[in-house]
């Protein structure tokens, strides 16, 4: 029989799921392509029980020089582009996307750093400036205080992060971010949202989840290439541009440079819509990558498609859940905009893009990159002018159809794209562009567009139900379809959600990614009866994404029909999809999973994937072969050092081959990546207790 227990401990051990939050920064003109040096290391000056002192004195500048790294081939740098392109190369260096990340200087730091003191509930800091020198004292990894340099900045629009870069070469966003737009004061973001953090906290600043090169910089900078290795644990990073440059957007240019014809260089606007979508969702949405953070040769360049690179992360993290969506599926955490726009209707049904109402960072546009029409027919926004092109008869109907008088509720953003997404403290446009359904907040407290602006004690979602059915009588087919999403996914009405869900995965109409959420619940909360409305559904998937939460959901059930439903997928031409299925099957000792497994393993284009290394080694120390198995764990590592559950694994094989100084490295190793894992501590110190022997 097909075990759930396979697929969930290959998940768990491998599974590490890369966040493309993309933050803004200020419209200085950018500057050159450079990275920093590695710095000292700070000085812890308190023991760990010792309270907080004072700012003291900056330290030295960070220095800054040629890049310790060269970007991937094939990059030119946006300096190489202004050559010919000057006039977009200057509009584009006013635009936020060039202050995705900039250096540490009065150019572009626009925090209060003069003796500034923050504190929090868990955290302290005090900043401090001197010349071109900013610092941040506060904790540091042992709990002690000690003074850090910034390096760099993330955004500056609405907040803007600083970034250190630790004595290992590691990029650390440091606990304290100034909020721009809230009243221009320093915050402790990851506390208001994680709560008090202290230094064995998954989010506090100096350990792995902060690393900006695991988490940031993909999205921050252009042609990013990033390397650790693991013999001196140190990291290297190196980029073509700070910032979200031409290439992020263009595809390498340096062909281009050479030939100077159109066929060697990316044109978003010109690409298929899928494609073009794919330019804009690289960052605006966080993802799982098929290929480690390392592995610059197969990271997604513009002009090829999304599903091959990225699974975009909806609702699920593994079996778990977000906490960035609402009960109904929509993204209520701000960066997740192609997650929403990818559930709406204006895209399932009327193929908009981003392309649709954004533009070209370098080319003449409104706030937020929207196209400024070159004449606003009376009444219409900026935010509305791209919904003319579909929607005439609406704008004709006018206050007919708004049933408001105010001019502000003539947008039609202000009722389908309400703020109530959050994100930075601050509040964001929904771009799973729907109706209201005040329905699902008296149910499920999911926020609705009437109720964003009708604050006022009487105006109850029950009052805002009643108007829409009294004004808007047509809405409640769009409003069904919400209503049964959030009576399929949220928690509280899990016992009763196997209808739902079932109704939500058979609909060829509704997004994949939200049927593909509920192939995932459905498998978890009902797992004896859900083989048949997935099997159903696999049968007519043709999204690859879809497809491979089903395979995943087909594992979890763990009926015996599963392994022939799942091996036709092993010759699926989506890498997500054969992998999705080998490994379960491989794992019950299915001979085509184990053939599709080492195939995997072994051929060019998928030999770069953990997950089959993984999966054999596991293989090979169940039947006993420790040769093997320690060899396909450790190129696992070579492709992904940080996962720490292998590390563990190691150690234990280590231990077990009386190996200890090798064991006691790899779970040093788990450590340093998270500090937090309680069986690499407890390990650690049986193995230094066995290392010193009876009676020493």
């Amino acid at each position: 029989m097909l075990r759930s227990r396979t697929l969930f401990l290959a998940v768990a051990v491998l599974l590490v799921l890369a966040a493309g939050a993309v933050l803004w920064r200020s419209s200085a003109p950018n500057a050159p392509p450079v990275a920093p040096s590695i710095p000292a290391a700070p000085k812890e000056t308190a023991a760990r029980a010792a309270p907080l002192a004072g700012p003291v004195a900056a330290p030295p500048a960070p220095k800054v020089t040629a890049g310790l790294l060269p970007p991937p081939p094939g990059y030119a740098g946006s300096e190489k582009c202004a050559e010919c392109h000057d006039d977009e190369h200057a509009a584009w260096s006013q635009d936020w996307h060039a202050r995705a990340l900039s250096e540490a200087t009065s150019r572009y730091v626009v925090g209060d750093f003069a003796n500034t003191h923050y504190k929090g509930d868990s955290s302290e800091a005090w900043m401090s400036r001197r010349d071109e020198r900013f610092s941040m004292r506060t904790k540091g990894p042992t709990g002690a205080l000690g003074e850090y340099p910034v390096h760099w900045v993330v955004g500056g629009k609405r907040m803007q992060d600083p970034v250190t870069m630790m004595p290992d070469g590691r990029w650390q966003v440091l606990p304290i971010y100034y909020h721009v737009t809230g009243k221009g004061e320093w915050v402790d973001y990851s506390e208001a949202k994680q709560g008090a953090l202290t230094p064995d906290h998954p989010f506090f600043w100096a350990n792995w989840q902060r690393n900006a090169q695991h988490a940031c910089l993909d999205c921050h900078v252009t042609g990013l290439n990033t390397r650790y290795d693991r013999k001196s644990h140190q990291w290297s990073t190196g980029f073509a541009d700070a910032g979200v440059a031409c290439e992020s957007c263009h595809g390498p240019g340096a062909r281009h440079v050479e030939t100077q014809l159109t066929k060697d260089i990316v044109q978003p606007s010109k690409l298929p819509p899928q494609k073009g979508l794919a330019v804009c969702a690289q960052c605006h949405g966080p993802h799982r990558t098929l290929f480690p953070l390392l592995d610059a040769e197969h990271r997604f360049q513009p002009g090829e498609r999304y599903e091959d690179y990225y699974q975009p992360m909806v609702v699920m993290l593994g079996s778990e859940r977000s906490g960035d969506f609402f009960e109904d599926g929509r993204p209520k955490t701000s960066s997740f905009e192609y997650q929403a726009l990818i559930q709406s209707r204006c895209y399932l049904q009327g193929g908009a893009t981003c392309l649709t109402c954004h533009t070209a960072p370098h080319a003449e546009h409104a706030d937020n990159e929207l196209k400024q029409p070159k004449h606003l027919a009376k009444g219409v926004t900026v935010g509305s002018a791209s919904c003319q092109g579909c929607h005439a008869k609406v704008f004709a109907d006018g206050p007919r159809h708004t049933h408001h008088t105010a001019a502000e509720a003539q947008d039609c953003v202000a009722c389908h794209m309400p703020p109530t997404v959050s994100g930075v403290l601050d509040h964001f446009a929904d771009h799973a562009i729907d109706v209201p359904v005040p329905r699902n907040t008296v149910k499920h407290d999911i926020p609705n567009a009437c109720n964003a602006c009708h604050t006022h004690e009487k105006a109850t979602p029950e009052s805002m139900v009643e108007a829409l059915e009294k004004w808007w009588p047509n809405a409640k087919q769009r409003q069904a379809r919400r209503m049964r999403l959030a009576d399929a996914i949220a928690v509280k009405t899990a016992a009763d959600s196997r209808k739902p869900l079932e109704q939500v995965l058979a609909d060829k109409r509704e997004a994949p990614t939200l049927r593909g959420v509920a192939a995932q619940l459905l498998a978890q909360r009902f797992r004896k009866e859900a083989a048949p409305a997935l099997k159903a559904a696999l049968a007519t998937a043709t999204d690859p994404g879809l497809r491979s939460d089903l395979a995943e959901a087909l594992a979890m059930t763990g009926t015996r029909e599963v392994a022939d439903v799942l091996a036709p997928l092993l010759e699926d031409k989506s890498l997500w999809v054969r992998q999705a299925s080998a490994i379960p099957l491989a794992g019950v000792g299915d001979p085509r999973g184990l053939s599709a497994l080492e195939e995997l393993a072994r051929q060019p284009e998928s030999e770069g994937l953990p997950m089959p290394h993984v999966m054999l080694g596991q293989l090979a120390l169940r039947r006993g072969d420790l040769t093997a198995g320690v060899q396909q764990m450790e190129r696992s590592l070579d492709l992904q050092p940080y996962n720490a559950e292998v590390l563990v694994v190691l150690a234990d094989v280590y231990a077990r081959q009386g190996d200890l100084p090798r064991a006691r490295e790899r779970l040093e190793e788990a450590l340093r990546f998270n500090p937090q894992h309680r069986g690499a501590r407890q390990r650690l110190n049986l193995v230094q207790q066995q290392g010193r022997g009876p009676g020493r």
